[in-house]
């Protein structure tokens, strides 16, 4: 039991459990096919681990995301999956850019 518990401790200080957006890419492809991952320039997926991630550090990484990609100037939460990213960070959550301009005019 003890042994187990060493396990866990070490794999939760390790940086596999860390959030990082899903944008992996196939080098070299046609654009079409150029991101495998998730995420998406205007629609970035956060992978993330339940037990350690807040969500406002989702949100923020989020944001920047999209912003580094210039497709919006914030992210606007769409909702979650499970199960779909890697073994310690099964969590994805999805976010759709959008600019601070579009959000106010559709509130009017």
């Amino acid at each position: 039991m003890s042994g187990l518990m060493f396990v866990l401790a070490i794999v939760s200080g390790c940086s596999w459990v860390e959030p990082f957006v899903d944008r992996r890419r196939n080098a070299g492809a046609v654009p079409e096919r150029l991101y495998v991952g998730m995420s998406k320039p205007e629609a970035p997926v956060i992978c993330y681990n339940g037990w350690k991630t807040e969500f406002d550090q989702l949100q923020k990484m989020a944001d920047e995301e999209c912003q580094k990609q210039q497709t919006g100037t914030r992210a606007e939460p769409i909702g979650a999956d499970y199960f779909t990213c890697r073994l310690f960070t099964p969590a994805a959550y999805r976010f759709k850019c959008v600019n601070d301009k579009e959000t106010e005019s559709s509130k009017k």
